[in-house]
């Protein structure tokens, strides 16, 4: 059962990101920040690792005259981590 576990989401962080994306349809990355407790580079190293699994999408703008730099999870990326909640829901023994 545990081979169903998904290595890309065994930190906390990514798990966390995950869990945000996949409830909203675009995050900024302050705001992904401030949810989870983490530092930008923090954030951005574990982003930066989903994006190339294409787990999320990234989107850069301008709003106003400020640049925005915002997330969302892919297809791939929602089905993959609910694939891992059903692996770890399986683990669970039910009573």
């Amino acid at each position: 059962m545990i081979e169903l576990l998904n290595k890309a989401f065994e930190s906390r962080v990514r798990l966390g990101v995950m869990a945000v994306l996949v409830v909203n349809d675009w995050v900024d990355h302050a705001r992904l920040k401030e949810l989870l407790g983490v530092t930008d580079g923090n954030l951005a190293s574990h982003l930066a690792a989903l994006e190339e699994l294409k787990y999320v999408q990234v989107r850069k703008r301008f709003v106003g005259k400020r640049p925005n730099t915002s997330y969302r999870s892919t297809v791939t990326g929602a089905k993959a981590f609910r694939a891992h909640l059903d692996a770890i829901e399986r683990l669970i023994p039910r009573t």
